[in-house]
This record gives C-alpha cells, structure tokens and sequence, in this order.
C-alpha cells in the first residue's frame, strides 16, 4: 500500500466507513486523529526518553525485569536468527530491557526498537505496544496497521504482563524491522510472547506468594506441574491475595477478585489443598467447579516460618543483595531481624545505593502480604488516599525520599497511620536522619529503626556485584576483560549502583564482541577528588579497595604517591 493509499483508508476510517481492519486498529486510528492531533503523513524520529528518564523508569521496573528476564532469554533462543527483536516496556510504554541482534543495532534504534524508546499511543501512534497498554489484550499491529507512514514496514506483536494485584505492569513486544505481508504470518509471534508474559506473571506470583498457599490450574493434566494456565495466592481462609491474569476466568461475572473466596467457583476449601500437591499423579487432582466443568490443581504449601531469622549470608531475599561486604552484612543481618515486626523502618544512603531494593526485599521476607510504593515529592494527601484506598490486609507502604514530602501530606501521613493499624511503613532517604525537615511526631512514627546502606565506593564486593549484574544485562557468554575490570572497580562511583547498572548496559550495548574492553566502557563521571576524599574515610577506601593502593588512587581521583604519604600520616596498615 502506497502513502497515499494509507493516508485515504485513514480518512475513510474516520467518515465511519469499515475498512476490513480490526477493530482495535480503527479506534486507535481516529484516536490519533481526534485526540492527539497526529498527522500520517509525518515521519517523525522514534521518540527515545533522555538517560536521566531511562534510569528512573528502569528503576520503578527492576521487579519486572527480574522477574522477566529468564522468560526473555528464553524466548530470544526461541526466536534468534529470525530477525525478530524484543522489548519489554513498562506500564508508560519505555522501553526498559531489550534482546536483539547485534547486527541489526543501528537499524533498530532507528526504528526504535531498543532501549528508552517511548511507544506510548499518543506519541508513537497506533503500535503494539500502545495498542496493547490502551486494550490491555494481546495485538498484532501489522505493516500499514500502524498510524505513522514511519512505522508501516513493522511488524508488532504484543502482551501484556499484570502484576498480582491485576493492574497493567508491563508489556512484551515482539517486532519484527520488515516481515511477511500477511498479517496470519505473525500467529507464531502472538503465541510466543503470551505464552512468555503468562509464565512470567506465574513466575511473580510464585516469588511473592513464599508463605500463602499457591494454586495453579490447568485445563490439561500433562501441563499441570511445568506450564499451567493460571495461579492465584490465598490466605489461610481461602481468600484470594494476588493472581495471575489468566485466574479472572474462574471469576466470570467480570468482578474484582481480590478479596474473593476460591470456594465461590471451585468445590474445595483451604483444607482440601493438601490432596492437590505433587505426591499425586496429576490426573488424579481434579477440581470440580461450581459451575460445572473441572480443572487440574496443582497446590503449592507456605512456607514454614522461620524461628529465628537467619542471616543475610545464609540465603533468602536479602542473602542477594551483598556478598561478604561487612557493612552490607551487617545492615542485612539487621533487616532481617526486623523484616517480621511491625517496626516502621528508615533507609538511609546515597542516591542509588539501593533503598528501594532493600525495601522490596524486606517486604518479601516480612509478613505483609501487599506492597504500596510512593514518591514523596508532589505526593499530595488525595493521591496518598487514593493509593491506599482499596487496599486491604497487612500492607507494606514505601515513601520514597521522604525529605521532600509536602508540609500537608505529612500531617495526611500521620493521620492514615492512626487508622490503619495494618500499614507497616518503610521510608527511604538520602539526608541523614537528624537533617530531615519532618515534625518531631512524624519522624518518630516512620524512623523507629535505621538501617544505613554504604555507598558503591566503600564496598568490599564490587567484584562480586560486577559480575552479578552483567549476568542480568548481556548473554551469557560475555564477560569483563582485565583491563576493563580493574577501571571499574577503580571508580569511586558517585551514582552508586544505579551508574553502575548504567555504565554496564552502555558497555554492553556498544561491545561488538563477547569480552567488553576498556574503549567499550563511558567515561566515568567526573567528580572533584577532594569531595570523594572528604566523603570517604581512608581506611574504609583501602579495606574496599583490598589494600591495592593502585585502585584506591584511581577511586579518589589522586595519585599512588598521595595514598602512599597519607596512609604513612594516619599510620594505617594492613590488618592493623
């Protein structure tokens, strides 16, 4: 189809005239049109979020990308060698992680089919991506299907993934740069990628669900154990905690089903689920539905709580945040003592040290089953209200960077925590604890203990977390190359790890190989020597640095001479 052609069956779309497209694709068609003032004829450049905006929204995202990441890669081997290319987007339609051939980079990010790329509908046009975040259903956007005249050798499949309160968290996107001209030629693509986004829903709702019951369901026996349809998470009365989004077909009559009892559709209570694990066939764990027909249950047990909590080096959640860092093993061991109280908790730390990981993680090992985030800047008291409102049962409530909460928030803070005595309040921030411009009353009600995370540059296990997160970003086979390994852990690393995930994924991106070199690396960010030296004591630098005097230069920006003179004028040694 020519331009012009496209560019009339547009007009005939908008006179109400059916044109043999889906119907999706028309109303996105006369949304363009009428409510965004698109104009088809325009070639616009793929819309691409500054760095800055990238990391934020790959932050608010990092819970999907890990729980994305295997069902990717997996469905990458699936698809290599046939030029398809995938993206995973978050909510807003950025994309925040992306497979495709090395090949084809400067074609893709042309195309926008790579990190940062925006395909929201009402900056990209009808997409997959923003078809699929407008319809939340799966879509084909196939060649002239999409808006633009930019975009009409692409084709588009896309799914969405729900987080297990059932709101749109994501998306997956499979794209091909030029396909077949049948649009039937994609119905492999559209199988692949919601098969992935089902299993990496499953996948979230198994990492959550570690102390309630898990019930996964399926339509067919010999699929129960290794890929079944749908799963929801109960308490112990057999009401339902999260699901995944293929669970809402249990629930037909189209109302919410948080809160609901699994006994409104399926003959079984919370006392039959022990005759649904594995120790029986799984033909023989038929499950009679009130309605008539039956599925295939697979029941999944709490698990046990522990006694006493063990420490941050023996496993679990926290267990993944440090490897034998000291200060990290202390501030984890505290967590995790802490993790299963009611105490509200501070975390202090440089910008990108972590807090809203470690936040997440003490969540998942403490006993509250729902998670609210917030940020505190423009967090008014009708959003804290409206964020909460609904939400029930023992929760979790992040306020991030509480130092910039509103004057009359705080005063909305205090008085949802005098009516909801089920809210177990973390806060994160980057002032110390005594600089925090919050009433007296107030800090006392979220600061009841601190836990302090150290800065990237005073970490023992810098080479640990190097190697942790390339194995997240690059395939397998890639690596660091010496010299590439000891510029990184030579920085001082203002950003902390949020730089540090950055620096990796530009460095990964720009490697044409497997092994990433030093020219593959960005410069590092420049920052005065005499702020990293004032911010940083010697010793602790040293201890980070193994006492490799070399790499603590290159850390503070100075030369081996100075380390030298300095530690001789302090009396420091090794071990002493």
């Amino acid at each position: 189809m020519s331009d012009r052609q496209h560019v009339e069956e547009i007009e005939r779309v908008l006179e109400g005239t059916p044109t043999g497209r889906d119907s999706f694709v028309s109303a996105s068609w006369r949304r363009c049109v009428e409510l965004y003032g698109m104009d088809p004829m325009r070639r616009d450049p793929a819309h691409i979020v500054t760095e800055s905006e990238l990391r934020d929204h790959r932050k608010q995202a990092e819970w999907m990308i890990g729980a994305a990441r295997t069902s990717l890669q997996s469905l990458f081997r699936q698809v290599a060698g046939q030029n398809y290319v995938l993206l995973l987007t978050d909510a807003k339609g950025v994309c925040v992680d992306f497979f495709g051939d090395d090949l084809f980079v400067d074609d893709l990010r042309t195309a926008g089919l790579y990190l940062g790329s925006n395909w929201s509908e009402d900056l990209a046009g009808t997409c997959g991506v923003g078809a699929c975040i407008v319809t939340q259903e799966p879509v084909t956007v196939h060649q002239d299907d999409h808006f633009g005249n930019a975009h009409t050798t692409l084709s588009c499949t896309a799914a969405p993934i729900f987080d297990s309160l059932g709101g749109l968290a994501a998306v997956l996107d499979i794209s091909l740069l030029r396909s077949p001209a049948p649009k039937r030629s994609q119905n492999l693509a559209m199988s692949l990628v919601t098969n992935a986004a089902r299993r990496v829903e499953m996948a979230n709702l198994m990492a959550e669900g570690r102390r309630d019951w898990i019930l996964r369901v399926s339509d067919r026996p010999e699929f129960l154990d290794v890929d079944p349809e749908a799963a929801v998470r109960l308490d112990g009365s057999g009401r339902i905690l999260g699901y995944t989004r293929g669970a809402r077909r249990l629930f037909p009559d189209g109302g919410d089903v948080l809160g609901r009892r699994i006994d409104e559709v399926l003959d079984l209570t919370v006392d039959d689920l022990p005759d649904l694990m594995r120790d029986r066939p799984s033909e023989d764990r038929m499950i009679e539905m009130q309605e008539g027909g039956a599925l295939f249950g697979h029941a999944i047990a709490p698990q046990a709580p522990r006694t006493a909590p063990r420490s941050a080096r023996r496993g679990g959640p926290l267990a993944g945040l440090t490897r034998d860092d000291p200060a990290m093993t202390e501030t984890l061991n505290r967590a995790a003592r802490l993790a299963r109280t009611a105490v509200p908790l501070l975390i202090t730390g440089e910008t990108g040290t972590g807090k809203t990981r470690l936040a997440r993680a003490i969540h998942v090992v403490g006993t509250t089953s729902g998670f609210v985030s917030l940020e505190s800047a423009g967090l008014t008291p009708a959003g804290l209200q409206a964020a909460c409102c609904g939400v029930n049962g023992p929760t979790t409530l992040l306020l991030r960077r509480i130092e910039d909460l509103p004057r009359d928030t705080m005063a909305a803070i205090s008085a949802l925590l005098d009516g909801r005595g089920d809210l177990r309040v973390i806060s994160t921030t980057c002032e110390a604890p005594g600089a925090l411009p919050l009433p007296a009353a107030l800090f006392h009600r979220l600061a009841g203990a601190t836990l302090s995370l150290p800065p990237l540059r005073l970490r023992q296990d810098l080479g640990w977390l190097l190697d942790l997160l390339l194995r997240r970003r690059a395939p397998e086979d890639m690596r660091l190359s010496p010299s590439a390994r000891a510029e990184l852990l030579g920085r001082d690393w203002p950003g902390n790890l949020r730089e540090l995930e950055q620096v990796l994924d530009v460095a990964v991106a720009l490697c044409e190989g497997r092994v990433i070199d030093q020219p593959d690396l960005p410069p590092p960010v420049a920052t005065p020597a005499a702020a990293a030296e004032a911010e940083a004591p010697l010793e602790q630098v040293m201890e980070a640095c193994g006492w490799n005097m070399a790499r603590a230069a290159r850390r503070l920006g100075v030369n081996r001479s100075t380390i030298l003179r300095r530690l001789r004028r302090a009396g420091l040694h090794p071990g002493g």
